[in-house]
């Protein structure tokens, strides 16, 4: 299995356009040793040729630009990108679907109900883009049923769903339905080797840790290390964890959390968000994940398993 790192920031990326945050300030000037990040999104593929989209960033044209492996240009127009996964239907997750509208054919879509329901209403994706390509809608059922994607050859798959709340554009917001955020198990058919990858993870149950230590590698939310850290910097009233996702501090944090997996398990952050002082690569805090075995993701970063 092939994993691509597409973009590894939060919503907004980083430097975030109008944030003058300690990060963002000193990336532009050069005064901080960063590194620039996209939006969230990965790419995945069982035979290097036919890759799974999870997630669409607002960036996605950006990302595609960095990786040309997924421009393999057999036709005048082609692409290696076969289906589409959404692990929500978040803003900063599926604004990228606008862009694909190109395509020859209906995009292959694999979403869950509630997502879909959110993608044909509140924000109505999956009926826009039917003036352009059109959409090929396919459900992802939830519970760890295993299912697979017929174009992307070599993976199955299965989701779980967390802890979350539906998108401040959903008809539904605050009244969140099982499905609004999955994490997703992901096994290479060949070798066994298995991915979960969750960017936005807070509570987590039985079957969530099960799916964790059954991995081979850990890919899940990075957003921020304080439960407050947004409200410390004078720019929101909410709490990492009201926006569901589990702070990196603290005993009971991600850290922590991570360090109780097993010793061969790799693990990486994503979905960093632009205040995360993990970014600050000569911050103490970027040296405790270094130093607890935790990979930050970064942008064109790529893993075999």
């Amino acid at each position: 299995m092939r994993v691509l790192v597409l973009g590894s920031a939060a919503g907004g990326g980083f430097p975030q356009w109008n944030c003058n945050c300690r990060n963002c300030d000193g990336v532009r000037r050069g005064t901080l040793r960063a590194t620039p990040r996209t939006q969230s999104s990965i790419a995945l593929s069982g035979d290097g040729a036919s890759w799974l989209l999870c997630n669409a960033s607002p960036d996605i044209l950006a990302q595609l630009r960095a990786a040309p492996f997924l421009q393999p240009a057999r036709a005048l127009r082609d692409t290696a990108i076969r289906a589409v996964l959404l692990i929500d239907a978040q803003i900063d997750h599926v604004t990228g679907l606008f862009m694909l509208r190109e395509n020859r054919q209906p995009l292959d879509i694999w979403c869950t109900d509630p997502a879909r329901e959110d993608l044909e209403s509140g924000n109505p994706v999956f009926r826009l883009l039917g003036h352009y390509c059109g959409v090929l809608a396919h459900r992802i059922p939830l519970g760890g049923e295993v299912f697979v994607i017929p174009t992307i050859p070599g993976l199955a798959f299965a989701a779980h769903a967390l802890t979350s709340n539906a998108p401040p554009y959903s008809p539904r917001r605050d009244r969140p339905a099982r499905g609004d955020n999955i994490g997703l198990e992901v096994t290479d058919l060949a070798n066994g080797r298995q991915l979960f990858y969750a960017p936005g993870l807070s509570e987590i149950d039985a079957n969530v840790a099960s799916a964790m230590k059954r991995a081979d590698c850990v890919l899940v939310d990075g957003t921020c290390w304080r439960d407050d850290e947004l409200i410390a910097l004078g720019i929101s009233k909410k709490r990492a964890r009201d926006m569901g996702h589990r702070p990196l501090d603290g005993s009971e944090g991600m850290l922590a959390l991570l360090g109780d997996l097993p010793k061969s398990t790799r693990k990486v952050l994503i979905h960093i968000n632009n205040t995360n002082p993990i970014l600050d690569e000569d911050s103490a805090e970027h040296r405790r994940v270094r130093e607890a075995g935790v990979e930050i993701a970064y942008d064109g970063m790529e893993m075999m398993l």
